[in-house]
């Protein structure tokens, strides 16, 4: 059931209803009905793995129980190591299985011998990557002693299976989801009109820039014809329109619904393509995913507390985890390692946390100089993104290739110019709402009504209009 699907405007609606009307003023109730709702929901893309997702859930509410009860340090680091395992280990068997099979062996190949592998049709379950970190920050949060466990099952499986962040995110965290499941929620028509319009935004974002631009991206990034170089660029450039528009599109949709529903879900995206500077863009991008490698796995190995050296090689993990974490195949791997490469001079010289406030705030527009940094940056996010995007190795680097060749200044033969235009318009949306949680979030009871609405319909319209042909959302294989 996707967010641009029919179904799921009717889905909605029908919960929205259920939530606010049949559980009206009674927590525990409207508890319940999100629950079904969640459960209904992913059900919808394969009841099969509901089980995985249950087992997932009892595993944790009772990892985390015992972790708190455990009276010797020996038995809740057991408790933690248990769960962490159990969990680590369907998500490597499901997602990364082949992977290593296959690997394994190439690698004999390379010194002269053959290997008769066995590899499984595995189908991987939608979501078990976000699913699995939500539910590992809990067990590990209960065992550092920062938050303490619910015994509440019913309010442990809405923080897991929330439908609106179940299959692609954002990473929650129980301290921050949790304590809103477990208070009383009131309707407010402020909150619900503010989140139909981030859910509107957010279809924009997927039907009519990231749909589209996938239309033309996959008809260059899949020509076997010798294009020309201009041609190769913009393939990558409306790749990274694709992407931005895809995943952020997907959580302007979650936080959204979520918002609909009286909660507030960690923000995902910040305006990532007005970066300054690789450090500021990963601050900005995928942001619960980013903290939660920080506050998992690049501070417990000792952040940057012991020297240079130290800091370089926690980087350089956080980065090829978060590149296998996105999907099993060495073109991520490598773009994690690129960025990390990126990173480093940053990080040598201290200059990692300089761009901290969004760019040119208060101001109409940037400096020469930011402006200058921008767009380098959004240069190297972009060419990251062609091994983000290629199949293999091999053919991200012959892509790279002919994107250095004389035709480069030609015009290329793959043009979409109203697609060029509606993304220049989409930009400019962005860079006047760049301070406000969401680019349109300040078009509110403040601008006259006839202003609003209009705006409103321009946006349906452009949805009806400009729409491309539905892609699924990208990260949900990962």
């Amino acid at each position: 059931m996707l967010f641009n699907s029919l179904e799921f405007a009717i889905f909605l609606p029908i919960v929205f209803f259920l939530y606010w009307f049949a559980g009206k003023e009674n927590t525990r109730l409207q508890n319940i009905i999100i629950l079904f709702a969640s459960l209904f929901f992913y059900g919808c893309w394969d009841y099969r793995f509901l089980f995985l997702l249950s087992f997932s859930i009892l595993l944790d509410f009772y990892s985390g129980i015992k972790i708190s009860e455990a009276t010797t340090p020996r038995s809740k680091k057991l408790w933690l190591i248990t769960s962490i395992t159990i969990n680590l280990g369907f998500l490597l068997f499901f997602k990364y299985y082949n992977f290593f099979v296959q690997s394994f062996a190439d690698m004999l190949l390379n010194f002269g011998l053959q290997a008769n592998v066995w590899t499984l049709r595995i189908i991987l379950p939608v979501g078990i990557s976000f699913y699995t970190f939500h539910g590992l920050s809990y067990v590990i949060d209960i065992y550092k002693g920062r938050s303490a466990p619910t015994r509440n099952l019913i309010d442990y499986s809405v923080f897991v299976s929330f439908f609106p962040l179940l299959v692609a995110g954002p990473i929650e965290r129980a301290s921050h989801l949790l304590p809103q499941v477990q208070q009383p929620r009131t309707f407010t028509f402020e909150k619900a009109s503010d989140g139909l319009r981030q859910i509107l935004w957010g279809l924009f974002k997927k039907i009519v820039i990231a749909d589209v631009s996938a239309m033309y991206a996959n008809e260059i990034f899949s020509s076997n014809a010798n294009l020309h170089a201009s041609t190769r660029v913009l393939g990558a450039i409306l790749f990274a329109f694709q992407i931005y528009g895809d995943f952020s599109g997907y959580s302007d949709i979650a936080l959204g619904t979520a918002r609909l529903l009286g909660f507030e879900l960690l923000k995902n995206f910040n305006y990532p393509y007005f970066s300054r500077d690789i450090a500021e863009f990963w601050r900005r991008w995928h942001i619960s995913l980013s903290s939660w490698f920080k506050d998992y796995v690049y501070i417990p190995l000792g952040g940057s507390r012991g020297g240079k050296l130290q800091a370089v090689r926690n980087t350089f993990i956080i980065f090829l985890l978060s590149g296998f974490w996105h999907g099993a195949n060495w073109t991520f791997i490598f773009w994690g390692g690129l960025n990390a490469v990126y990173f480093l001079p940053l990080l040598l010289f201290n200059r990692n946390r300089n761009n901290i406030e969004i760019v040119a705030k208060g101001q109409t527009l940037p400096s020469f100089r930011e402006l200058t940094a921008m767009l380098i940056t959004f240069a190297q996010v972009t060419f990251a993104w062609i091994f983000f995007r290629a199949e293999s190795l091999r053919y991200a680097f012959h892509y790279i290739k002919g994107m250095f060749s004389k035709t480069l200044l030609s015009t290329p033969e793959v043009f979409p110019k109203t697609q060029l235009v509606i993304i220049a318009i989409f930009l400019v949306i962005e860079w006047m709402g760049r301070e406000q949680p969401y680019a349109i979030a300040g078009m509110t009871v403040q601008i006259p009504r006839p202003v609003r609405w209009s705006f409103y319909f321009m946006i349906i319209f452009a949805i009806v209009i400009f729409k491309g042909s539905p892609q699924q959302f990208i990260y949900f294989q990962f």
